[in-house]
């Protein structure tokens, strides 16, 4: 694919739930033709997006074009609480290995669940994870 891909690649692009680039215009939205989830990009789309990055020297943004692509199957409100808990003194880390094990075996995100293994190890290194026993719900 050549970048960039609004220009380049049209006829390729879709969204999420399949519709074309060309389907997602002001006017299709104002008959009612565009549901939210249409606007939404696909995981083809990003991972396309991390081969674009590749192809121009950048791998570490093709690792997170992949992360994103994985999270596509994964609801938003999964995505806003992993976010709140991924934040210093959120969350044990029990929890994040529980997350970690959600991503994996749930939404078969295993990049992801592994930045989040990552991520509860150097949290646990810093201090900046909460006791053990103690719910991760507090404002700090």
């Amino acid at each position: 694919m050549q970048y960039p891909l609004g220009e380049h690649e049209r006829d390729r692009i879709t969204s999420r739930t399949g519709k074309k680039l060309d389907q997602l215009t002001l006017d299709e939205v104002m008959k009612g033709h565009v549901a939210p989830d249409d606007i939404k990009i696909s995981a083809e789309m990003l991972r396309a997006q991390g081969e674009v990055a590749e192809q121009a020297g950048n791998a570490p943004m093709k690792k997170n074009f992949e992360r994103a692509a994985e999270l596509t199957n994964v609801p938003d409100e999964v995505i806003l609480g992993m976010y709140n808990k991924l934040r210093p003194h959120r969350a044990t880390k029990s929890e994040l290995v529980l997350m970690a094990q959600e991503l994996l075996e749930k939404y078969k995100a295993p990049n992801c669940a592994k930045l989040v293994l990552e991520a509860a190890e150097v949290y646990e290194k810093r201090g900046i994870l909460l006791p053990e026993g103690q719910a991760g719900t507090g404002n700090r």
